[in-house]
């Protein structure tokens, strides 16, 4: 039987589930990142909170992508979303307010951002182990975040 740590690892690597989801688990975990998002956007969460939880989850979600990854003998298994769950916050944070339709056009540029994987996106993702898994999807989540901020002063 697999230690707590590593229990730990594959259920946080997977944020609790999400990565299991048969079809899509990376849009899957981008869409529990922000369902989880909504109630700390309820209560008064800074736009720049959500890119300090990011970076609080930062190296765990590393830690715990390799671990995933050794174990099931691949380079990015899909059931690891938590790499989707810190780049939409990455996004979210730069909302310049949060309204629905921000919380919304910012699920969809990190996800328009993660699967096109711009340059320097893809070359991140070529970094071995779990930081190659989670930085490129950060990157993206910068990129989402750089439009979300710009689309601001325009769209909302």
């Amino acid at each position: 039987m697999a230690n707590k740590r590593t229990q730990s690892a594959w259920l946080f690597a997977t944020f609790f589930g999400a990565g299991y989801f048969p079809k899509g688990p990376g849009t899957a975990g981008s869409l529990a990142a922000v369902l989880l998002a909504i109630p700390f956007i309820h209560f008064g969460l800074p736009p720049w909170g959500f890119a300090a939880m990011a970076l609080f989850f930062l190296w765990p979600a590393i830690s715990a992508a390799d671990t995933v990854a050794r174990e099931a003998s691949r380079k990015d298994p899909q059931i690891v979303v938590i790499d989707e769950v810190l780049g939409q916050w990455i996004t979210l944070a730069g909302a310049q307010r949060f309204n629905w339709r921000s919380v919304v056009i910012g699920f969809l540029l990190f996800r328009f951002f993660d699967i096109l994987k711009p340059p320097p996106v893809r070359q991140i993702e070529q970094v071995p182990g779990g930081a190659g898994i989670v930085l490129d999807d950060m990157m993206a989540g910068v990129y989402g975040a750089l439009v979300l901020y710009a689309a601001g002063w325009y769209l909302y």
